[in-house]
């Protein structure tokens, strides 16, 4: 990822994130935290990473974003000035989940060496 894309990402994840609270009418995208976002180097697709306190939602969240993308991204194109609008596509963002996951498994493995 080059620092053009980064960039375009980072401040990608700031306008969503503005028009989510702001501009979409949907309660089901409401509690939606914008973690990160992965634009391609060509600017084609950008994948935006989300979260929600709701987990037992998280597909019916996704599906409300998904519809929603083509408003956020004409919303988005008044806001960001590029040559060329990447297709959003939205996805869970389960880091927070994976980073417990090996915490635990970290966890385990010294009880287990404290044993031996």
């Amino acid at each position: 990822m080059s620092i053009k894309t980064k960039r375009i990402g980072s401040n990608f994840v700031k306008e969503i994130s503005y028009i989510l609270m702001n501009e979409v009418k949907d309660p089901n995208v409401k509690d939606v935290t914008i973690t990160s976002c992965d634009v391609t180097n060509d600017l084609s697709f950008a994948k935006v990473y989300v979260m929600t306190s709701k987990k037992e939602d998280i597909d019916k969240t996704l599906d409300s974003l998904n519809n929603a993308a083509n408003f956020i991204e004409l919303q988005l194109s008044k806001k960001v000035d590029i040559r060329k609008m990447p297709q959003i596509s939205f996805h869970y963002d389960n880091s927070i989940e994976y980073g417990e996951k090996i915490e635990q498994k970290i966890k385990e493995l010294k009880s287990q060496n404290k044993l031996n």
